[in-house]
């Protein structure tokens, strides 16, 4: 009698299922998980108290401010920011795959990490507002980088974020200028390397105006773009506006993938 299940343990043998983060195997009776036990454990979750805004990991000191030096600059148009994980290993390494080695797939396992932020979360812009539920809006990048990468990886993230929490997904904003990467500019440069950035496309103003917004990117820098893009869609009348990532660069920590 052939043993029940023998195709499926000829095929790990040969072809093994690797972990995106560290490689390492994954067993056959977790697929299709694609980020093994392991990597999921020792994803990081930064702690309490956070500033209210941003939710930068604040210390014990002076935790009744309604913002932080993080995001004290931020213009009033983003109303604040959440996060699932710090950007450390391997939440940099599951970032880095979406973002530059085609892992598109893993985007299920990040969009819902964010999913369960925002809803862990209070003072995110979940409720509607005069009657109005949120629209979720991917951060835009240009068409020389979709051409490159093949997608927007903040558009995959968005599709999870949404699908997840049951909301509408519109491609709200446009990207039609290239700046250079922010990746090895200080906060300053990154302010002006996305100005004027950014336009609300006509198909969704409609969409935007008078909404509460969750803005999708992949990880949180100096909240430069999320910024840029915030004022642009206020300016078409957008409400609440968070920023929602999968991971955030904090002090002291990696920024493999920022």
């Amino acid at each position: 009698m052939i043993r029940r299940g023998w195709a499926t343990d000829l095929v790990e043998l040969f072809l093994p299922t690797g972990c995106v983060a560290c490689g390492g195997w994954i067993p056959s009776r977790e697929a299709p998980a694609i980020v093994c036990v392991l990597c999921r454990t020792r994803l990081h979750d930064p702690g309490w108290p956070r500033c209210p805004r941003c939710h930068h990991p604040r210390g014990t000191g002076r935790i009744e401010e309604p913002d932080c030096l993080e995001c004290r600059a931020w213009p009033a148009e983003l109303t604040g920011a959440r996060y699932a994980y710090g950007l450390i290993p391997p939440a940099d390494d599951l970032v880095h795959a979406l973002k530059y080695e085609g892992w598109r797939e893993v985007s299920e396992f990040m969009g819902v990490a964010m999913a369960r932020a925002v809803v862990a979360s209070p003072r995110v812009a979940l409720d509607p507002v005069a009657g109005r539920a949120p629209t979720v809006v991917p951060i835009p990048t240009t068409l020389h980088r979709i051409r490159s990468r093949g997608y927007n990886q903040a558009h995959l993230l968005a599709d999870t974020l949404a699908r997840t929490l049951g909301l509408t997904l519109r491609d709200a904003l446009t990207r039609p200028t290239a700046p250079r990467s922010q990746t090895s500019l200080s906060p300053t440069e990154r302010r002006e390397n996305v100005r004027g950035a950014f336009q609300v496309t006509p198909g969704g103003a409609p969409w935007v105006r008078g909404a509460p917004i969750l803005l999708v990117d992949d990880v949180l820098t100096t909240g430069a773009t999320a910024a840029e893009a915030a004022v642009t869609l206020s300016g078409a009348g957008a409400g609440p506006i968070t920023l929602v990532t999968f991971a955030r660069a904090l002090p002291q920590q990696s920024k493999k993938a920022a």
